[in-house]
């Protein structure tokens, strides 16, 4: 497997080095020793290129590699499994011209524009927003709002969001935004100036809309940005359709948002680990036992998904020891109390000075523990430090946090990733449900409620009339006492219950889904790879079952 990625590697790298010898290489007559010469100086130029792209390829690029890599082991097994009458040279032109149509992202949008600012000083506002696929539509990801937006970035994210959308069963392509401010340097009303003009930037050039991209809340932004985007939307350019507001999720409850969206992805890597820790032959490999039982985590980046996957762990019996931020690190091995972190984080705007955890000098990240929670930025486990991680489990809650130098080094030293496109795709799948409640107008759970509480009550009440007609002296009552369990179900599901069985079933599902994939091609540990297969897979399907528009 590991062959095959880096035999896709050295073809990239052998075409980036040809290319650049070509441009800066005189053409010239050579001798045999010439060809020698030149022969081990490209080997040596190609060599030191597959090393630097292996150890520090940019986002996009990191993206396509982990793509190859699963692309590489699946085209035999699509080519075999094509039921068409076509000979074989003919199907497997017909898979790799679709593999290849899954890596490049379809539409890529780049905005500047104008904002006057409170003390009348005017700048220029960078935007962009990729869509990378429309098999399935509309498009779906997040805008965020950062410095380190680019092109680039938004790309990787867009393409990275098709595959995650596509492990999890979520019917959406993959798209992603940014705009490249510091939004603390931004008043209040600055931000909603900047918010909506995007919003209807997006709207001029059909990059938004609830049938074609639904854009969510990431890095910087939350349940006020999407707001403002709604209502945007809703009075300028879908102030004629009905299903406006299904034109962004990650809403307030006031415009059509959904409980249990705020922390789904949090909670969406609880069940990730869960289902793998609860796996006692992936547990054996690693050296831990089966169960959460006291097991320790550190988290890196204490922002939304970083704290409710801090609370959801806590609460299953692990134990945190660590939390990594911008501004320091802090580190009790006996344990930190999520709820008191955050409202000291609260309180005083950062987590330096915690004062039941004392503060860590040297990098946490190296600090021995059982689970990593890397919730921050993008490349943060590399060549560089991926030997020092004495982690058993790294579960990803960020976007890329890890390359594809470092995934080998962690393969090798038999550590469980549990890759980002599955583990951290509780926020997408709780979109999803969101944008089906605004399409279908009526909240989950509404239509039963009374029906359900009604029909548990019947229940019981028939099941006591039965034993007293059998067992009853002279029809005495015999009282039926329900369980507290039954008893807080007893009245049915509201729409945070639903949403919580459907993520969790989502992930158990997908989960399986990976195990199987790894068992089937051999894997092992590698369920990066086993989650990129899938993915492929899927995509794969659609988009031979639909067929090629206009080829």
């Amino acid at each position: 497997m590991l062959r095959n990625f880096a035999t896709a590697v050295a073809r990239e790298v052998s075409r980036r080095s040809d290319s650049v010898l070509l441009r800066h290489s005189p053409v010239v007559a050579l001798s045999d020793c010439g060809k020698s010469r030149l022969h081990t100086s490209c080997r040596l130029h190609q060599d030191e290129a597959q090393d630097q792209i292996e150890d520090d390829p940019n986002f996009f690029e990191m993206v396509e590699l982990f793509y190859d890599r699963g692309a590489s082991l699946v085209e035999d097994y699509l080519v075999e499994t094509l039921k068409t009458q076509e000979t074989d040279i003919e199907k497997r032109n017909r898979v790799q011209g679709i593999l290849t149509l899954l890596k490049p992202c379809n539409h890529v949008l780049s905005l500047n524009f104008p904002l006057k600012r409170d003390d009348g000083s005017f700048t220029m506002v960078e935007a962009h927003r990729a869509q990378h696929s429309q098999h399935r539509t509309p498009c779906k990801g997040g805008i965020r709002y950062s410095l380190d937006v680019t092109v680039d970035e938004v790309k990787a994210l867009a393409s990275l969001m098709t595959y995650k959308c596509a492990v999890v069963d979520v019917p959406f392509g993959g798209a992603k935004g940014g705009i490249k401010i510091d939004p603390r340097q931004y008043s209040l009303r600055e931000l909603e100036k900047i918010t909506r003009r995007f919003c209807v930037e997006l709207a001029k050039k059909g990059f938004i809309g609830p049938g074609v991209d639904v854009p969510a809340p990431d890095m910087g932004t939350g349940e006020r940005e999407m707001s403002w985007i709604a209502d945007t939307f809703q009075m300028t350019i879908g102030h004629r359709d009905v299903n406006a507001l299904g034109c962004v999720t990650g809403k307030p409850i006031t415009m059509g948002g959904i409980h249990g969206r705020t922390s789904a992805t949090g909670r969406g890597i609880l069940h990730g680990v869960e289902n793998f820790v609860m796996e006692a032959a992936y547990m054996s490999a690693i050296g831990l036992t089966p169960g959460f039982g006291d097991k320790t985590f550190i988290v890196m980046g204490l922002g939304n998904v970083g704290l409710h996957s801090m609370r959801y762990l806590h609460r299953s019996g692990c134990r945190c020891i660590g939390v990594m931020e911008i501004d320091g690190s802090i580190y009790n091995p006996s344990g930190i109390d999520p709820k008191e972190l955050e409202n000291y984080k609260i309180q005083h705007g950062t987590i330096v000075g915690f004062p039941d955890a004392q503060e860590y000098e040297d990098n946490l990240m190296f600090e021995e523990c059982d689970i990593f929670v890397p919730c921050a930025g993008e490349k943060v486990i590399n060549a560089n430090n991926a030997h020092k991680i004495k982690a058993k489990i790294i579960a990803e809650g960020a976007n890329g946090p890890t390359t594809p130098a470092a995934d080998k080094i962690l393969l090798d030293n038999k550590v469980l990733v549990i890759p980002d496109l599955y583990i951290n795709a509780g926020g997408v799948t709780v979109s999803y449900f969101e944008w089906l409640k605004n399409l279908n107008h009526v909240s989950y759970g509404r239509l039963t409620f009374k029906y359900e509480k009604e029909s548990n009550m019947h229940l019981l009440e028939s099941v006591q009339e039965s034993l007293e007609r059998k067992f009853g002296r002279n029809g005495g009552p015999i009282p039926i006492i329900p369980s507290d369990a039954f008893r807080e179900q007893i009245a049915g599901a509201n729409e945070k219950d639903i949403v919580h069985s459907g993520l969790t079933y989502t992930m158990e599902r997908s989960a399986r889904q990976i195990m199987r994939t790894a068992m089937k091609y051999n894997l092992g540990l590698d369920l990066r790879t086993a989650a990129y297969v899938t993915s492929i897979e899927k995509i794969f399907r659609t988009y031979h079952d639909a067929g090629l528009t206009f080829t």
